[in-house]
């Protein structure tokens, strides 16, 4: 069973900020998750929503705004005192080099919003060139990850659905599938096998669900909580 911090230490932490990948990687956490958008000026910057309102209550669109604005706005943080802010990619990588077993890479792009963030992704990402080949890229949108494909032949790619469909994995050379805890029946457990795929679910908190995953054959998790894991 692999355990993705989700989000860095997100229970512990502000999620997808370098505090929290700071601590994942401090509990002993050798695989992550985080999500990417595409600024204004070109930059990646982590963060989950496409919007900074749950975050830090501002109203406005990661897209909107160049690294430098972002940089500007900090978040909620309600773990400590401490200032916090949407941090950019080439930010954490650094933070998870040591010891790094897989990252998962998630492109938030729904509809093509981030035109070109795939060339972006993976320009940013030869600069880490040791890290490529434990990164594993995932999307919602299933175009995006075609486009990625095109672009890296050699690329891990897991596919994120929310409907699973498994001749879309096979198309794209998938070495994972990535689905909702709830929605990962029997069925679709044996077809990613049959398949050599591997089955991750997400979110999982609770080490009850662990087990229960565990025994239908799920191949690993994204969690929260990934001090319970480690």
């Amino acid at each position: 069973m692999i355990y993705f911090a989700h989000r860095g230490a997100s229970k512990l932490a502000v999620q997808n900020t370098l505090p929290a990948f700071k601590k994942a990687r401090a509990l002993g956490a050798r695989c992550y998750e985080l999500d990417v958008h595409l600024t204004a000026d070109g930059q990646l910057a982590v963060h989950h929503d496409y919007s900074l309102l749950s975050t830090a209550g501002a109203d406005v669109q990661i897209g909107s705004l160049t690294a430098r604005e972002l940089k500007k706005i900090p978040l909620n943080n309600t773990f400590s005192n401490e200032p916090v802010f949407v941090p950019l990619l080439q930010e954490v990588l650094p933070l998870l080099t040591p010891d790094l077993e897989l990252l998962n890479i998630e492109l938030k792009n729904d509809a093509n919003r981030y035109p070109g963030i795939e060339k972006k992704l993976l320009a940013c990402l030869q600069k880490f060139s040791s890290l490529l080949p434990k990164i594993l890229f995932s999307s919602f949108d299933y175009e995006t990850l075609v486009g990625l494909r095109k672009l890296a032949k050699n690329a891990r790619i897991g596919q994120l659905t929310r409907a699973f469909d498994v001749s879309q994995a096979l198309s794209l050379q998938a070495q994972s599938v990535h689905i909702s805890k709830t929605r990962a029946t029997p069925a679709i457990i044996r077809a990613c096998h049959q398949n050599q795929l591997k089955i991750y679910c997400y979110t999982v908190n609770e080490p009850t669900e662990v087990k229960q995953l565990s025994a239908v054959g799920i191949d690993g998790i994204f969690t929260d909580n990934i001090q319970l894991f480690i």
